[in-house]
């Protein structure tokens, strides 16, 4: 069964050491990694035991020099990437890279919500189906959850939803902190929240599913990356926890607690 219009199919690092990152997150998350032989560029394929699940970009010095930055952004599936282009355009986002073929890959681009969070549109050229978000089970390497911290919940719902099918399904009560609206796309795929002056410009954090949320923390430690909040336990019993590695990149994690 090929991906739908709207759901996540793949998530990328861009980093400015890619054998440093490789290093650190193959302790954390037990991921190895694979070259993509893209030309001219230090692609490097993200496998979790079961399915490929994303992608290591090495930064060029080109590219931070023009602001880029480490972090984590996923890709959305689109039926077509030029229209979906337009409409973000015209409801607000940033177009940060228009739409470009990858030989053997698909047609991507890069874009930011009206809010400033960027995240990749794809229409990928194969027919197969692509499993890095875990809708269907847990599994453990494959991201579990997607979280959008925004600065304005309500108008990045109607945003979504109206590109990507999206729909809120319910919300957990977070006192001062507001509402964490739960969004489903088929399955639940996540939710969105009014992020704080601590949490950092509007973004996604997408968490990667552990075997042992404790074993992780320790690799995070060992590794030279930080724990920023957690690990805290979550609707279902899992533990969540967010950080940053040694580059500087945003991460989260959820997993149980042996």
């Amino acid at each position: 069964m090929a991906n739908k219009h709207g759901d996540f199919i793949w998530y990328e690092l861009m980093t400015s050491d890619a054998d440093a990152a490789q290093s650190f997150y193959g302790s954390v998350l037990g991921w190895t990694f694979a070259g993509s032989n893209t030309p001219g560029m230090d692609y490097r394929i993200i496998n979790a035991p079961e399915h490929s699940v994303g992608g290591v970009m090495q930064l060029t010095p080109q590219m931070m020099e023009g602001g880029a930055c480490p972090a984590w952004v996923g890709y959305v599936a689109v039926d077509d990437v030029d229209k979906c282009v337009e409409s973000i355009a015209h409801g607000g986002g940033r177009i940060l890279m228009p739409g470009m073929d990858i030989a053997e890959v698909g047609r991507i681009a890069m874009v930011t919500d009206p809010q400033g969070a960027p995240f990749y549109i794809m229409r990928p050229s194969g027919e197969g189906e692509s499993l890095a978000f875990a809708h269907d089970r847990p599994r453990i390497g494959h991201c579990a959850w997607n979280e959008l911290i925004t600065s304005d919940q309500s108008a990045a719902l109607h945003f979504y939803g109206v590109r990507f099918g999206w729909v809120k399904d319910g919300s957990m009560d977070m006192g001062p902190m507001g509402s964490y609206d739960f969004i489903r796309h088929g399955a639940m795929i996540g939710a969105i929240m009014t992020g704080t002056d601590q949490m950092g410009p509007p973004h996604w954090n997408h968490y990667f599913r552990v075997a042992d949320i404790d074993a992780a923390v320790t690799a995070i430690d060992s590794g030279g990356g930080k724990v920023i909040n957690g690990p805290m336990e979550v609707p279902g019993g899992d533990f969540a926890l967010q950080g940053i590695d040694p580059q500087g990149a945003h991460f989260a994690l959820v997993g149980q607690r042996r």
